[in-house]
This record gives C-alpha cells, structure tokens and sequence, in this order.
C-alpha cells in the first residue's frame, strides 16, 4: 500500500472519473499522463468501469488506476482483477474494507467524523478519504479531528475546486485532494481530451502553486 499512497501523496490530486464508454479510458489516462497527472479513480457509478480500468492497466501502466465509489465486495473483486491498484468507498462498509485489508489491496473507506476514524484505525488504517469534505464541513471539521486522531491522513473529495484546493492542501492533515472538475463527463463524452489535458494542467500548477506556500 505504501507505494500507492506515496504517489497520490507526491501527486497532491486525484481526478474522480465517470466513465460513460470504455473506448474513452485511454484517451482520457493518456491525456492525464500528458498533463502530469497520472493517476485515475474510475467510479463504478457506470457499467463501462471494469472495462476501463482493464483498459487502462493494460495499455498504460505507468498511470496509477484506482476503483471508486466501490460499493461491494464483488465490485472490489472485479476491481481488483480488472487491474485496479487501489480501491476507494464512498462510506465505511465493514465487508469491503475488511476484504480489502484481508487480501492487502490498498483501500481509502469514507468518512465524515470520528466513528468512522476509529473504524479505519481499528483496521489498520491511517489513510481516510474525507467525503463529502465541503457538505460536512470542510476545513474546519478536519482542524476538529485532527486533535485527537494525530498521525490519520485524508483524501478530502465532494465539493472540492479550484477555489477551496489550496485550503484543503495547505493542512498537514491532508495527504491528497480527490476532484473531477478536471475531467467533466460533458467533455469525456465529446472525446475533447485536448481541452481536459488543458484543464488537468492548470490543475497540477494549482497543487504546485498551495504547496509553495
């Protein structure tokens, strides 16, 4: 697990991927590469995820391809097989995480308040994704918990943006941000992948830019 969080830490930004079609993976994680982001979480949220993170594992395996919104164990199965190097839940399902923790796949359960901190630390765990980070209060709930639970790492998504990313990025709490407004479905369908490797750029110098400070 090390070397995965180690990368989305070093990279500061996740891109939260829905995938309509899996002809767009390639495109879409060759345009991340290009944009010097390369790291993807392809949401099960669609029936085309499985083939896209086959897709992308296959023919590009220097982009770091994740499953999220992993609802199951049998989603974290398929997910797993298909090539994905992480797996990331909306919420704390017990059975998914405790599967994941079992069979040594790098797993970031959802969480909004200290229960579910406990839960991941019961397991093991010190990397949590926080969500949704802006509807359950942002910054400053993490500046809540952070008193007693020294040494947890989150990955805020749900409401994150240009605007607030440099908020989130400047607490030592916050190992990554997790996104998707670099990556909007519209523009996947349309196959603009020229304009989103624009986007993920400016996205990268906006990382650049909160951790300079």
């Amino acid at each position: 697990m090390g070397n995965v969080i180690d990368t989305i830490e070093r990279l500061g930004l996740v891109p939260v991927i829905k995938l309509e079609d899996a002809k767009d993976a390639v495109p879409l994680a060759r345009a991340l590469l290009e944009a010097g982001l390369p790291v993807a979480e392809i949401t099960f949220r669609t029936d085309a995820a499985e083939a896209s993170i086959k897709a992308i594992a296959g023919k590009l395996p220097e982009v770091l391809v994740g499953a999220g919104t992993v609802l199951s164990v049998d989603q974290a199965k398929r997910a797993r097989a298909a090539g994905a190097r992480f797996i990331v839940t909306p919420g704390f399902n017990p059975r998914v995480v405790d599967y994941c923790v079992e069979n040594d796949i790098p797993i970031t359960p959802g969480i909004n308040n200290p229960t579910g901190v406990e839960m991941a630390l019961e397991r093991g765990l010190s990397v949590v994704k926080f969500f949704p980070a802006e509807a359950s209060g942002g910054t400053v709930m993490l500046k809540a918990m952070a008193g007693p639970y020294v040494g947890v790492r989150y990955i805020p998504t749900g409401g994150i943006s240009p605007d607030n990313l440099a908020r989130y990025l400047s607490m030592k709490q916050v190992l990554a941000c997790g996104g998707s407004w670099m990556v909007p479905s519209g523009l996947i369908a349309e196959g603009k992948f020229d304009e989103i490797r624009r986007l993920v750029k400016e996205a990268v110098t906006l990382v650049e830019h909160a951790r300079e400070k």
